[in-house]
């Protein structure tokens, strides 16, 4: 069975840096982003607001979108954002 997947787009608390990550469980890992469970980027840029995501059926074509996001420019990056989160608003309360 194919897990599902996701990509992800986080933001600190000004919107001043973005990190573009993906997972199997968005719920668990934007949990272990705000409770800096995992050392690294994120932790040190206190980077843990989720502004964008998308859905796949599988973690396969999750990696490929984000492989694709990731080569892309910081525009495209807030062209993504502004067009589904104008007020990059805090998107974890969607997933609940």
């Amino acid at each position: 069975m194919n897990k599902q997947g996701f990509i992800y787009i986080l933001t600190n608390q000004r919107n001043t840096v973005l990190y573009t990550g993906v997972t199997n469980n968005l719920i668990k890992r934007i949990w272990e982003h705000k409770n800096k469970v995992v050392n690294g980027f994120t932790q040190k840029y206190n980077v843990h607001k989720l502004v964008y995501y998308e859905v796949f059926e599988t973690i396969v074509e999750a990696i490929k979108r984000e492989k694709q996001i990731k080569a892309g420019s910081r525009k495209k990056k807030i062209d993504l954002i502004e067009k589904i989160n104008p007020g990059w608003k805090d998107l974890e309360t969607r997933l609940l």
